[in-house]
């Protein structure tokens, strides 16, 4: 589980001013930046662009790019279901409108009182034990009805 701060610009100029040199460091600020607050803070979009000579353009093209960076901090814990094709053709669809429906929230939102965040998320590289998901990092193949309302179940508490 991710640590979830409050924005804290000094602290986020601290950690760009620590990975701007590194290569492909747009990305590594990102993450880095996300793993101190949660998400990655829309105010530190520009700050990003300028250590790095980028525009913000630039910077809010690879942001919105990678599925995995959030505009908001998730919730406690993140339900992520694959919906790549492998996953679709294995029942990964009705699975997804379950977990929406038992959760009360589509795909790319949190419960209401901020436990779990449900998330699409594009290969897990379970293909030959499809349909799959993640929950908080864990690995979950073979993902049928009864394993998703577990998962549901251990993420609500």
């Amino acid at each position: 589980m991710t640590a979830v701060y409050d924005w804290d610009e000094t602290r986020g100029a601290e950690i760009i001013a620590e990975h701007a040199g590194q290569e492909g460091a747009t990305l590594v600020i990102l993450h880095a930046l996300q793993e101190a607050f949660g998400h990655v803070p829309q105010a530190a979009i520009p700050m990003v662009a300028k250590a790095l000579n980028l525009s913000r353009a630039e910077v809010h093209g690879v942001f919105t790019f990678y599925h995995d960076f959030r505009h908001k901090p998730a919730g406690r814990h993140v339900l992520k279901l694959c919906r790549a094709e492998a996953c679709q053709a294995a029942g990964g669809d009705a699975l997804a409108a379950r977990a929406e429906a038992r959760l009360g929230v589509s795909l790319g939102n949190t419960t209401a009182d901020d436990r779990v965040t449900l998330e699409p998320i594009y290969c897990l590289g379970l293909c030959a034990t499809a349909p799959s998901a993640m929950l908080d990092g864990r690995l979950i193949g073979r993902l049928d009805q009864k394993r998703l309302d577990a998962l549901i179940a251990e993420a609500r508490r």
